[in-house]
């Protein structure tokens, strides 16, 4: 490393610890990140405020009553006296489902052909279908027990009766369907490719708004080294907040890093190819930092959204699922969440890899000629 690098390199860290506004953002927000998302951004669904209308008020309402408050779905939340107050409670949201026992439930139970009826707020899809799910089962629980307990009553031996099919589900890396695992590794690669790119750009366009980039033109200082000098600080930053996340993933949200920590590193630095360059050439096309923010977000968005971050690319149409084949944060999302929960070796994830080393030195270095010929 020549003394003109050095020079570049040790001018940006003084500018980022005088900054110390900026500098505790830099190491603050992905903490902040980390935290709202492994909390916030779940679709694990528990304690659904549940409205009760039991007409019946008999020992078998109760019992149905029992299995759904068992359940850590739905939380016994309101009891009405009429269908009126459920559809209030509803439209209010204080209640998202309800369910009504009519008032013969346990002649029609003794009987054979009780209904009970469970209304869902489908306002909002995504609870609406975990709750309809739950419900539907605690339901067939419900009845397959008070069948076994008939029989019983009857003198049978249950022991003999076996269904015709059995189904037995195994459920590998995350047994637990803990839905965190699955978010905060997405959680690092939108870090490293926001902050990497955001900074960067912000970096360069700053020496340009205090005129500060005529002066680096006229030394002897060469494109590379001024392109090296700015971006080097931001990737280390880049890096120490990985850290920063992986630990605190580990630590206190329990993800497993059941990978090569070393795996995960090289696929990090590899994103950050495509962070810095998407970065670069957003700052050759602004003039404010305002704008190069901007710039940067159009690209963020779109990668955020189509590379798997928070919704299924099996979901998307087929458009949209080929326009994320060129979304660089897709392949690392594939890489380090295979890494961290399957355990999965360099062998498994080659061809994203490959794709990461292309997008980040096509990117790079298309950015780098066109900073060039702005500097010229």
């Amino acid at each position: 490393m020549n003394s003109r690098l050095r020079s570049i390199i040790r001018k940006e860290f003084i500018q980022i610890v005088r900054d110390k506004r900026a500098l505790a953002i830099i190491l603050i927000i992905p903490i902040m990140q980390l935290f709202l998302l492994g909390y916030a951004a779940t679709n694990d669904v528990r304690n659904i405020p549940l409205a009760v209308y039991d007409q019946c008020r008999c020992a078998e309402s109760r019992a149905l009553l029992d299995a759904y408050r068992a359940a850590d779905y739905f939380r016994l939340a309101y009891s009405v006296s009429s269908e009126d107050e459920i559809q209030l409670l509803i439209e209010q949201g204080k209640a998202r489902a309800a369910i009504i026992i009519p008032p013969d439930y346990n002649t029609r139970l003794a009987k054979g052909d009780a209904q009970a009826a469970f209304i869902l707020d489908g306002s909002d899809p995504t609870s609406a279908s975990t709750a309809y799910s739950a419900a539907i089962l605690i339901g067939q629980s419900q009845a397959t027990k008070l069948m076994v307990e008939k029989l019983q009553r009857t003198g049978l031996n249950i022991d003999k009766l076996q269904p015709p099919l059995e189904i037995r589900t195994q459920v590998w890396y995350n047994p637990d369907l803990v839905s965190n695992y699955f978010m905060i590794p997405g959680v690092i690669g939108m870090i490293l490719f926001a902050i990497t790119s955001i900074l960067t750009a912000t970096s360069v366009v700053r020496e340009r708004e205090r005129g500060t980039i005529e002066q680096l033109i006229v030394t002897p200082i060469r494109p590379w080294e001024l392109v090296v000098g700015k971006v080097l600080p931001y990737v280390i930053l880049a890096f120490i907040n990985t850290f920063e996340v992986l630990a605190i993933g580990y630590l206190w949200f329990g993800v497993p890093i059941r990978g090569s920590l070393g795996l995960i590193i090289g696929a990090s630095g590899l994103l950050l190819l495509s962070g810095l360059g998407i970065g670069l050439f957003a700052s050759t096309m602004a003039n404010t930092q305002q704008e190069a923010m901007l710039t940067v977000w159009m690209t963020l968005l779109p990668s955020i959204f189509l590379s798997g971050f928070f919704f299924p690319l099996e979901a998307m149409p087929a458009v949209l699922r080929w326009i994320s084949n060129i979304i660089p944060l897709r392949y690392y999302l594939v890489i380090i969440r295979s890494v961290m929960l399957k355990g999965s070796s360099l062998e498994s994830v080659w061809k994203e890899c490959l794709a990461l080393l292309v997008f980040g030195t096509l990117i790079l270095l298309f950015a780098s000629l066109r900073f060039r010929k702005r500097l010229d």
